[in-house]
C-alpha cells in the first residue's frame, strides 16, 4: 500500500484501539486488516470527490 512512516504509524494506532475495543492484548491480523481497510476507503473516497 505504499504506507509512509507516518501512514505506518496511524494504522497501527486505528489497529490498536481496535484490538482495546475486542478487549485484545494485543494486536491481531484482523484488527491490522480491519485498520487497513479503513484507510483503503478513505483513499476511494478521495479519489472520487
Amino acid at each position: 500500500m505504499r504506507l509512509s512512516a507516518r501512514g505506518y504509524h496511524r494504522v497501527l494506532r486505528v489497529a490498536r484501539t481496535l484490538a482495546d475495543l475486542d478487549g485484545c492484548d494485543r494486536i491481531g491480523r484482523l484488527h491490522l486488516a480491519e485498520a487497513l481497510s479503513y484507510r483503503a476507503l478513505a483513499d476511494d473516497q478521495r479519489r472520487a470527490a
